[in-house]
């Protein structure tokens, strides 16, 4: 299967500086043994509603990825109406379950770094560092509500954690 590389987006300061944020904990995530991903949950306002990293190594939990993780530290404390104004950075495209889990928070908004495809480069054909080949766009696009998607941006940086990780 033939799949265009996604051009590369340009930031304002604020999701530029979010963005960063989501990647300097896929740093953290790569540091503690786990695979190298990083997500913020960021209110219109500011706030900063959740901070994670994919702990999935550490946990033995295969959905310990870090936006579901973010979407877990929101539970009820974040009502809907704030989180369908918020933003999700991550580093990285989410997968079909963060997606998911993005989806059923109500969050409105996605920022991420590096997209699938080019991380599929990284992993390699290892069956399990595999990942199933459905876009994040795809699933917020079967929403009935919005979800703004926005990606994939600061592609060098966020490549950067996943440097020589997957061929370990």
């Amino acid at each position: 299967m033939s799949v265009d590389l996604l051009d590369e987006v340009a930031l304002d300061e604020r999701d530029g500086r979010y963005l960063r944020q989501a990647i300097a904990w896929s740093r953290v995530a790569r540091d503690r043994g786990n695979r190298p991903f990083g997500a913020v949950v960021i209110a219109d306002d500011g706030r900063v509603l959740a901070e994670a990293y994919c702990n999935t190594t550490e946990t033995g939990d295969c959905t310990g990825h870090a936006e579901t993780n973010a979407v877990r530290q929101l539970g009820q404390r974040v009502d809907r109406e704030t989180l369908a104004r918020a933003t999700l950075y991550s580093s990285a495209e989410p997968c079909v379950m963060c997606a998911g889990a993005i989806f059923w928070s109500a969050i409105g908004r996605v920022v991420y770094g590096i997209d699938a495809v080019r991380l599929r480069v990284f992993r390699g054909e290892r069956a399990e560092q595999r990942d199933a080949e459905l876009s994040c766009r795809d699933v917020f696009a079967a929403s009935p509500h919005a979800i703004d998607c926005i990606g994939p941006a600061l592609i060098d940086e966020s490549s950067e954690a996943h440097e020589g990780f997957w061929k370990a």
